[in-house]
């Protein structure tokens, strides 16, 4: 979408999308953890629901595109508590690592 009818790229509130399907969704775990996770920090105080907002609109275009809901979800996620100093990008890829070592598996991954 472009600027010049006063809305940016994520605004599709209006537009004509199709049907929206009214059957039930069963969320995957993690989909489940990042929502979980999102209200945890919330509540803590790490950052706030225009942070996300703010974090999410920042992906640009091709990020609604390419990535499911928990996808750009975690992604805002990650990027507030990085802006907060919870903890740093090269923090996070050292766990990442470290998890990563354990196994290729959840189960695996839980050990340690």
């Amino acid at each position: 979408m472009s600027d010049t009818d006063g809305r940016r790229w994520h605004d599709m509130g209006g537009q004509v999308a199709g049907p929206v399907p009214m059957d039930g969704h069963d969320f995957a775990l993690w989909e489940k953890r990042v929502d979980a996770l999102m209200v945890l920090c919330g509540a803590k105080g790490f950052f706030t629901v225009d942070g996300l907002r703010r974090a999410l609109e920042d992906m640009g275009e091709d990020a609604f595109e390419k990535h499911s809901y928990y996808e750009r979800w975690i992604a805002a996620v990650n990027q507030n508590l990085v802006e907060a100093g919870i903890y740093s990008l090269e923090e996070l890829g050292t766990r990442m690592e470290e998890i990563a070592a354990r196994g290729p598996t959840y189960g695996a991954a839980q050990d340690g």
